[in-house]
């Protein structure tokens, strides 16, 4: 889920430095000396395999990504939108703990600020090549005034089966009971506190050596509500840890009261990876 995550601001960094280091003045510009530096990296980089899969599953030790973006706007209106992203992973032995990470920031002018999470924490232990066994917390909180849940928590644990194993296609299903805890923000209306049984599918699909989609989906039954959590993104890869990523996070209820029954979040990000 080692690099520097902090990719932006390493960037930073070295323009700042590179800056201070040469003249203001001159034919050969910073940003065309740092352009060039740049070009040669990626072409190293695009030199290289790109190891996102690989038959043995998650590599050993520390990995994952972080992907950040923000939007700042300001004269006849002020706007910001900032989001993060992560997916971290750590595999000792038959052992994995992997924590998922999506966060999401707005302000403007005309509504008060508002903030959305969704998380997960999962512990996993293979049983064999393909079974594995797995427990699990996930959930979401949504500062937004129209949302119906402030804060929607799942704890789980059960089996989980590999379907595809291979170097360009994985595809894991999993499934277990749990309980299910969530706050309203109608503060009429009941909260959730009740038994419920849940259904994952993680799908990767490498289509090139530079491309690849994922499909991400998480379906919690319990008596006051079915919840499904899909995120679907491609994944374009300019260097060895660098891509360019473009997802859909949707979160549909088949009980939304007064809300909307369903809640999509589109993003473009630039995702840094480490291993």
């Amino acid at each position: 889920m080692t690099q520097n995550v902090f990719t932006i601001a390493a960037i930073t960094a070295v323009i700042a430095s590179s800056a201070s280091a040469q003249s203001l003045i001159g034919r050969d510009t910073i940003a065309g000396d740092l352009n060039e530096d740049l070009i040669e990296a990626i072409e190293d980089d695009a030199e290289r395999e790109l190891d996102r899969f690989g038959n043995e599953g998650r590599p050993e030790g520390f990995s994952g990504s972080v992907a950040l973006r923000g939007v700042v706007q300001s004269g006849n209106s002020d706007n910001t939108n900032v989001g993060i992203g992560s997916d971290l992973n750590y595999v000792f032995g038959p052992n994995g703990v992997e924590l998922q990470l999506n966060y999401a920031y707005s302000d403007d002018d005309d509504s008060d600020s508002e903030q959305s999470l969704f998380y997960g924490l999962e512990y996993t232990r293979d049983l064999n090549r393909d079974f594995f066994g797995f427990a699990k917390v996930q959930g979401s909180a949504d500062s937004a005034t129209d949302a119906q849940y402030e804060t929607d928590t799942f704890v789980s644990f059960g089996a989980g089966y590999r379907v595809y194993n291979e170097a360009n296609l994985q595809w894991t299903v999993q499934a277990g009971p749990g309980y299910r805890f969530a706050e309203l923000n109608d503060v009429a209306a009941a909260d959730v506190d009740e038994g419920a049984f849940g259904v994952s599918s993680d799908y990767a699909h490498k289509l090139t050596d530079a491309v690849f989609v994922t499909n991400d989906t998480d379906v919690i039954w319990s008596e006051s509500d079915t919840v499904v959590f899909n995120d679907l993104a491609m994944n374009v890869s300019m260097t060895d840890a660098l891509a360019l990523r473009t997802s859909v996070l949707t979160e549909y209820h088949t009980e939304p009261g007064t809300a909307e029954n369903t809640d999509n979040t589109f993003g473009v990000s630039l995702v840094y990876s480490f291993n």
